[in-house]
């Protein structure tokens, strides 16, 4: 059996930009290592034939090619860093070829917001796939994918890996000899000192927006005007002169008392080495992202409404502002003694997503034995088993 899977590169690209570039590798690595798979390509719809600076494609053996190019390289097609063109998916059906949309983003907002709040977007034909294939955090969606596709939708597992957090804290401490992670932090140095907060949402989608993490601080700053030094509220540059939130961000004790930065885009592992202690996270109907992990990977605090990771870092149910005000003060009292059983909580979350691990790598053999169940290039290439 022979993988592609679509990536879009472009100019100035850098992995830290979403966590779906980090998907993608993370799948390939998967595919490389079941004994049926012969190969798996990148299909470019982009414009550089180059994956990030931070991707080693020599070192993955991973190569890069166009659509065309892929024509008759490969058995199975999947949809999920850049949208294929309709016409050679069509071409590829017939000749027996399989594909899959792998569904990564909340696809209700992906599907209703465009319209709704008039933003730019590109709509593929739906019918033209085999299979959809969603993660858990979208379960809920099936049904909706399910009629909308007019085909069958399999849940597959959410893989993430350090490999990328890694090199970064890497460079980051050649760079500026900081290292990542809480015990290095001001705050593990000085207990008595508030934390310094850091809310990374994109505030690009309703589901990961940086209004409740601002309450949450600013709501356990009331209560406890010690608890926090600093709220640094990022991706907020396009809303500076927004009224709605000028209007709201004013009405905060944190901002009126100078306790607030709004600033642009960072990558975690550099802003957090300099400037934050803790994350304050929210999602809605959006709870796997690869941010919770890197935060937690450097044993920082991380405060959350995610109902999957419900056993780490400190969790706050749906909107409940007040409860994870109650978690940020926890977590500045207590962090630190209790940073060995936190980082156990944390290892068995980095356990259950590892792509490698058994478990996934059969879930993942399984979804493509199916998918492919129906064809003769399984039975057919080296290494089938």
């Amino acid at each position: 059996m022979r993988i592609g899977i679509s990536v879009v590169t472009h100019s100035g690209q850098n992995i830290w930009q979403n966590g779906l570039g980090q998907n993608v590798i993370f799948l390939a690595e998967v595919f490389q290592r079941l004994p049926f798979v012969q190969s798996v390509v990148l299909i470019d719809v982009g414009d550089q034939r180059a994956m990030p600076p931070q991707v080693d494609t020599d070192a993955k053996a991973l190569r890069i090619m166009t659509t065309a190019e892929a024509t008759d390289e490969v058995d199975v097609i999947i949809e999920m860093g850049g949208a294929l063109n309709v016409q050679w998916l069509d071409l590829m059906r017939k000749r027996g070829k399989k594909v899959v949309f792998y569904c990564c983003g909340q696809p209700f907002v992906g599907l209703v917001e465009s319209a709704v709040f008039n933003k730019p977007a590109h709509a593929s034909r739906p019918d033209r796939c085999d299979e959809i294939w969603l993660l858990p955090k979208d379960a809920a969606f099936a049904p909706m994918l399910r009629v909308l596709h007019r085909c069958d939708v399999h849940e597959v597992p959410f893989i993430w890996h350090p490999q990328f957090i890694e090199r970064r804290i890497g460079e980051v401490a050649q760079i500026t000899g900081l290292h990542y992670g809480f015990q290095n932090s001001e705050a593990a140095a000085d207990a008595s000192r508030g934390l310094r907060v850091a809310i990374f949402e994109p505030n690009i989608s309703v589901v990961k927006t940086s209004s409740v993490p601002m309450l949450i601080c600013e709501e356990a700053y009331r209560a406890d005007p010690d608890s926090v030094s600093k709220m640094n509220v990022l991706n907020t540059l396009h809303l500076k002169d927004h009224p709605t939130m000028l209007y709201f961000a004013n009405s905060l004790n944190l901002v009126r008392e100078h306790k607030a930065l709004f600033q642009g885009r960072h990558d975690i592992v550099g802003f957090m080495v300099q400037h934050a202690d803790a994350v304050v996270s929210h999602q809605w109907q959006n709870d796997q992202n690869y941010s919770y992990l890197d935060a937690l990977y450097g044993d920082y605090p991380l405060i959350h409404n995610s109902p999957w990771l419900k056993d780490a870092g400190y969790y706050y149910p749906a909107f409940e502002v007040r409860a994870g005000a109650a978690q940020l003060r926890r977590a500045r009292a207590q962090h630190a003694a209790r940073l060995d059983d936190y980082r156990a909580r944390s290892k068995r979350v980095f356990d259950a997503v590892n792509p490698f691990s058994q478990a996934n790598l059969d879930a993942h053999a399984a979804r493509l034995l199916h998918l492919c169940r129906d064809t003769t290039f399984t039975a057919n290439r080296p290494g089938h088993s």
